[in-house]
């Protein structure tokens, strides 16, 4: 089943973005194109059930969070938050919130990439 609605992200360096973003958070690269401007397109699974996220690189004189202030938030489920944070934390995420136990149940951390977008990753309670 497809997801209703779909981050789209746009990044300054596309290339590192995606570098980034395999290497932290183990995302994967399942789709890219080049758009008619030269902007680049690509398409990442989050999960193994099809989660993605979108990123863009639209090229000129695009800045991102890093320079303009966080634009989003972005919260992502996985099913292991603890070993997912020690991932991210070792692949140089900057953690802005540590792990937390909320009480909702979820266990959360924050972190931003390193052009400045912001992402939260949670494991849900199995009280969901």
């Amino acid at each position: 089943m497809r997801q209703n609605v779909t981050p789209y992200l746009l990044y300054e360096d596309g290339e590192a973005a995606v570098a980034f973003l395999t290497a932290a958070f183990g995302f994967r690269e399942v789709d890219r194109t080049t758009g008619a401007a030269g902007g680049m397109h690509v398409e990442m699974e989050t999960s193994s059930d099809g989660g993605r996220v979108y990123l863009g690189s639209p090229g000129g004189d695009f800045r991102g969070p890093a320079e303009v202030g966080r634009t989003s938030l972005v919260y992502v489920l996985v099913p292991d938050v603890d070993a997912h944070y020690a991932r991210a934390k070792a692949a140089g995420a900057k953690i802005v919130e540590e792990l937390v136990d909320l009480p909702f149940g979820d266990r959360r951390y924050t972190c931003r990439d390193p052009q400045g977008h912001e992402w939260s990753f949670a494991t849900a309670s199995s009280a969901a």
